[in-house]
């Protein structure tokens, strides 16, 4: 991995996803909402450990906070993953109609394209767990940053799933498109929910 993420300052990376570059775009914007939204679970824990009022759960929180860093950096290097599994695609998409090799090259590059977006989609199903345990133990001073947590997580989720479903759509391989979309669909179902469940708790107990 080439970390080319870390070049960029936010402005720089928001005028990239606005050009018509092909990179950054849903996946790696995505990926990088993502980043964020675990950034912020972490914040939750930050925000705990060191309070006498949560010594109990510190170490459970430390543990968090030592997998959710983890998580923030792997979601920043899929910005670059994200790139390099598009451009084959990119490619593909410029060699002529009738030309026979297309349709082979262009299967490979379908499936390589979907790598990096269902790589995010489970790096935001781990994050909206990690999330989980900061809103049920973290300080109930930062609960909002735990809600806003998890509905980024979910919201990154959502984003790369389209990046799935419209190359799959593609795909001349049916079964492995199929099986593609089907660990997608259920990556959405559970973890857009428990997403949804954590905010409407948050908003329980802070409205």
């Amino acid at each position: 991995m080439n970390m080319e993420y870390k070049k960029y300052s936010l402005t720089g990376f928001a005028e990239d996803a606005a050009s018509s570059k092909p990179t950054p775009g849903g996946g790696g914007v995505s990926a990088y909402v993502g980043a964020l939204g675990i950034s912020l679970g972490n914040m939750v824990g930050e925000l705990t450990v060191g309070k006498k009022k949560y010594k109990e759960v510190e170490q459970d929180i430390l543990e968090l906070m030592q997998k959710a860093k983890h998580m923030q950096n792997e979601l920043l290097e899929l910005i670059d993953a994200d790139a390099q599994c598009f451009h084959p695609l990119a490619k593909a998409y410029s060699i002529p109609k009738d030309d026979p090799s297309r349709q082979v090259i262009m299967e490979e590059a379908l499936q390589t394209a979907c790598t990096a977006p269902m790589d995010i989609m489970r790096a935001c199903a781990t994050c909206i767990e990690l999330i989980d345990g900061f809103a049920q133990m973290g300080s109930k001073l930062a609960l909002s940053d735990a809600g806003c947590a998890a509905i980024i997580a979910k919201a990154a989720m959502q984003a790369a799933v389209l990046n799935v479903y419209i190359n799959a759509k593609s795909m001349k391989d049916r079964k492995y498109a199929t099986a593609l979309v089907r660990e997608a669909d259920q990556l959405l179902l559970e973890y857009c929910d428990k997403a949804d469940i954590i905010y409407q708790k948050v908003l329980e107990e802070i409205k």
